[in-house]
């Protein structure tokens, strides 16, 4: 029997809402909005996430980097896509704070996106260079020598948490620091490895190595326990300053906000089973990032919290960038 036209009209528009129905397969790459630049911690940890989740989805993942706007052009990027699981959004909590400290919102972080994973969560250190005194090698001593000078730190992006934690320890220290920001951690330490600025909050995902080697000293960490690559760098905390250095990033996977449920599930499944895989999670202390997976509607949440936690710490210090 051959159906009438719009009876097969319907069928086709069917058709795919009743193959998501059984589940969701990708049949081409898949690929990863990074919006920062090739080298950073973002960068690191995305395409850590994407070696695990590639064995299990059957396709290749492309990492895209797509810096620009403290991360909000690859974001909204994502947001416009199309909804079929190809193009995902592996980000920081820039996400919530470049719109804050730009005072644009070009998307809602909490509902423009379909969360699918956090990955953990991360701390920064304070890194100094070659414009600073090699003798500086405690925080103490770079407040006592930084007193009465002109410095300069740089950041991956305005609005930042290296924006952020440098306004708030000048604030608290008594510094003239002025702020840099840059498209990402890579140029920025560059530039402090040339001695162009004095110093930076940085990722040891992005400085360890240099760190390591002395070409940079750490002189303190964030967050509420040390570093595991660096247990003699004592906190901000430990040292003396506010809890408002407690404040810890967060990286994650998110999809655009109309992602059917379908393909959420498989693309969450994946990615917790990478997220909790124990070798992933000693290769993530071993950058010091710490693991804390949450699944989708928690990492909702968790994004919501951190919206208003940032509003809070913007309003309080001022913060704000032309975009």
């Amino acid at each position: 029997m051959t159906l009438p036209r719009r009876s097969l009209l319907a069928a086709a528009a069917l058709a795919p809402g009743a193959a998501l129905a059984q589940g969701w397969t990708p049949d081409r790459p898949i690929r990863f909005v990074v919006p920062f630049p090739p080298g950073g911690a973002t960068d690191v940890w995305a395409r850590l996430a994407a070696e695990g989740m590639q064995p299990q989805l059957g396709q290749p993942i492309v990492i895209d980097n797509r810096p620009g706007a403290g991360g909000m052009l690859g974001a909204e990027q994502v947001m416009r896509a199309a909804p079929d699981g190809y193009t995902l959004l592996f980000t920081i909590t820039s996400l919530v704070q470049s719109p804050v400290v730009m005072r644009r919102f070009p998307y809602d972080p909490v509902n423009d996106f379909a969360p699918i994973g956090r990955l953990g969560s991360n701390a920064n250190v304070w890194v100094v260079g070659p414009a600073v005194p090699a003798e500086v090698t405690t925080m103490e001593q770079f407040v006592a020598w930084g007193r009465g000078r002109d410095l300069s730190f740089g950041s991956w992006a305005n609005g930042s948490t290296g924006h952020a934690f440098g306004m708030m320890m000048a604030e608290e220290a008594q510094l003239r620091m002025a702020h840099v920001a840059y498209r990402g951690e890579t140029p920025g330490i560059q530039d402090l490895l040339g001695g162009n600025i004095h110093g930076g909050w940085h990722s040891t995902a992005a400085a360890g190595e240099l760190i390591r080697t002395g070409r940079l000293r750490a002189l303190a960490s964030t967050g509420t326990r040390r570093l595991p690559s660096l247990p003699e760098v004592r906190t901000m905390r430990e040292i003396g300053f506010s809890d408002r250095f407690a404040f810890v990033g967060f990286s994650g996977l998110l999809g655009p906000r109309t992602l059917p449920q379908p393909i959420v599930d498989r693309l969450a499944a994946a990615f917790a089973r990478v997220a909790q895989d124990a070798e992933v999670q000693r290769r993530l202390m071993a950058m010091d990032t710490f693991p804390g997976y949450l699944p989708p509607e928690e990492f909702r949440a968790f994004i919501a919290d951190a919206l208003n936690r940032w509003r809070e710490i913007s309003d309080r210090l001022g913060l704000q960038a032309d975009g």
